[in-house]
């Protein structure tokens, strides 16, 4: 049904937008039908579907206060049985199996007698599927610490359910909710937890086991000062993430049925130690507070959303695990340097050799036998610390083949990447010459033809001066272009862009020696135009000056022996 709903209000179905199908399920749930909260199959929170139908409790109720309370354990540990002993629901049971999928909601109204004393309308009570299930497939330890956290961060109060006496199945899970909570530093969280052992006869257990639940609570607390110093968190105790006490937040229930079903009656016993539960239970919200409907809705929104963002804590088994895994991966990361510094040695001087035209080629071969020295080394510092006899050589076991594997494929790969970068380096280089080289015929031609020009126009002094004839135009043009019987030099086509930025200068400065020889054959033919009129003017004959005799300016010349007058 929540698929439904998301998927219409993607698509924005208008036929659908006045069928109010959260309006219908949130009557439904106030008649006492549960509400799904996460997907069992999927392991997955509909925020929409499950935020449209608080909306709707939210407008036929108002916002009313709420206690939280949920349930967490194992499989078949009896879970849904004792919340509906104690409230009267009817969460579906199994004697085994796999009953509740996911996690699902149920409003229980708070009578008005209460109302005053309690301090809250409704007791929304969460119940979830059990943990370590046999059906589920996948990363399972992934799916169990996700749920943990999600139905331990919702509630008020977390109700951890255990078959026995022996707390030891869920104490890891625990670890791992309490150092989520600490990565999941946005979302303001105040839960507490009690122990509840169920299907214990003994009345006298509680006295009995005061040296294990003591136990119990060192281990958490060591676990939690171990997560706080991981996460940089202000955390001394278990009990500074998640409330509890060990005196009083652990409870032993007797077994459900005298004798064996489906013939046995209901155990008195166990009905007295629910109602006291009960008691106990709605006692709690006096001293930690509630919620509003509106806010379970906003920690809902903020939890899933923290959750989807965290996908590294839940894939371990407990603190003591994380922290291991995590100094592993520092000795990894020196690991990895020393092969890639010495890779990045060996290629600057490879790149010498290179450079000096010592060497044309470089091989797999080479690369590999200048890196089996480090490489061994590497391998020996690996197999020395996963074998190194302590107490963290059972959780590194785990992880021994997949480092390993590691090492060898970054071996692999970065010798197959400096041998592609060095050879395109001498690709490069072996370009680069042959550019030079036709370079260097292109100037030669050039020149040769340059000269060839000016002394076919020195010789053509008498041309039109109109310019260029067609012959010397042709001329001008062959010197652009390389002759026809020119030897040329096979270029490999090349796509390295150093290689294309020196083909267009070549490319420019051809263009600019063409523009060049255009300007100095224009300057020569203004330089045998202004000759030519030179040669003109002195071949033309000097006119004869006229002269006019005056009686008034008459001069006499008189001519004296060696040259010379004198007037």
């Amino acid at each position: 049904m929540g698929q439904i709903y998301e998927s219409s209000m993607s698509k924005q179905n208008k036929k659908l937008k006045h069928f109010s199908l959260p309006k219908i399920v949130a009557e439904i749930v106030l008649s006492g039908y549960p509400l799904e909260l996460m997907d069992g199959d999927t392991g997955h929170v509909p925020l929409v579907w499950v935020s449209a139908v608080l909306d709707e409790l939210i407008k036929i109720l108002g916002d009313q206060r709420v206690f939280v309370l949920s349930v967490l354990g194992i499989q078949s540990s009896g879970k849904s049985t004792m919340l509906n002993a104690m409230f009267g629901l009817q969460f579906a049971v199994c004697s085994a199996g796999r009953c509740t999928r996911g996690a699902f909601m149920q409003l229980v109204k708070v009578s008005e007698e209460m109302k005053a004393e309690l301090k809250f309308d409704y007791i929304l009570v969460v119940d979830t599927e059990g943990l370590r299930a046999m059906e589920l497939t996948g990363n399972l330890r992934c799916h169990d610490n996700e749920l943990a956290t999600f139905v331990t961060g919702l509630a008020n109060m977390t109700l951890v359910n255990i078959f026995g006496e022996n707390p030891a199945e869920m104490q890891d899970i625990l670890q791992i909710v309490v150092q989520a909570f600490m990565r999941m530093k946005k979302v303001r969280l105040n839960p507490s937890c009690m122990f509840v052992h169920q299907n214990v006869p003994d009345v006298t257990v509680k006295e009995k086991n005061m040296v294990g639940r003591r136990c119990l609570q060192d281990k958490l607390d060591k676990m939690t000062k171990l997560a706080a110093q991981e996460e940089i968190y202000d955390a001394e105790c278990f009990s500074d993430i998640i409330e509890f006490d060990i005196e009083s937040d652990v409870r032993y229930f007797a077994q459900l049925w005298e004798g064996s079903p489906p013939m046995a009656p209901p155990n008195p016993l166990y009905s007295e130690q629910i109602e006291e539960l009960k008691q106990t239970l709605i006692s709690k919200p006096t001293k930690k507070g509630r919620m509003k409907l509106s806010e379970f809705q906003t920690r809902i929104k903020d939890l899933w959303n923290a959750l989807l963002n965290e996908n590294f804590v839940f894939s371990f088994r407990n603190t003591w695990e994380i922290t291991v895994y995590r100094k592993l991966e520092e000795e990894y990361g020196k690991w990895t340097w020393s092969l890639r510094s010495a890779m990045l040695e060996i290629q600057d001087k490879l790149h010498t050799r290179i450079s000096n035209t010592h060497l044309q080629k470089v091989e797999y071969k080479v690369l590999e036998g200048e890196m089996n020295g480090i490489f061994e080394k590497v391998k020996n510092s690996v197999k020395n610390y996963f074998e190194n006899d302590s107490e963290e050589k059972d959780i590194l076991e785990q992880w021994r083949d997949t480092f390993q594997q590691k090492i060898e494929d970054l071996h692999d790969d970065l010798i197959k990447q400096a041998e592609r970068d060095l050879n395109g380096i001498v690709s490069q280089n072996k370009a680069c010459k042959q550019l030079e080289e036709q370079k260097t015929q292109y100037e030669a031609t050039l020149f040769k033809k340059s000269k060839k020009l000016a002394l076919t126009l020195k010789m053509n002094v008498g041309r039109s001066e109109k310019g260029l004839s067609p012959v010397q135009e042709a001329e001008v043009e062959a010197t652009v272009r390389p002759p026809s019987d020119a030897p040329t030099i096979p270029l490999t086509p090349v796509s390295d862009p150093v290689l294309m930025i020196h083909l267009k200068e070549l490319e420019l400065e051809l263009q600019h020696q063409k523009v060049h020889a255009l300007e100095v054959q224009a300057d020569k033919d203004i330089r045998l135009r202004h000759l030519e009129l030179e040669v003109r003017h002195v071949e033309r004959p000097m006119p004869v000056p006229h002269l006019s005799m005056s009686s008034q300016s008459v001069t006499k010349v008189h001519f004296i022996p060696g040259g010379g007058a004198i007037p």
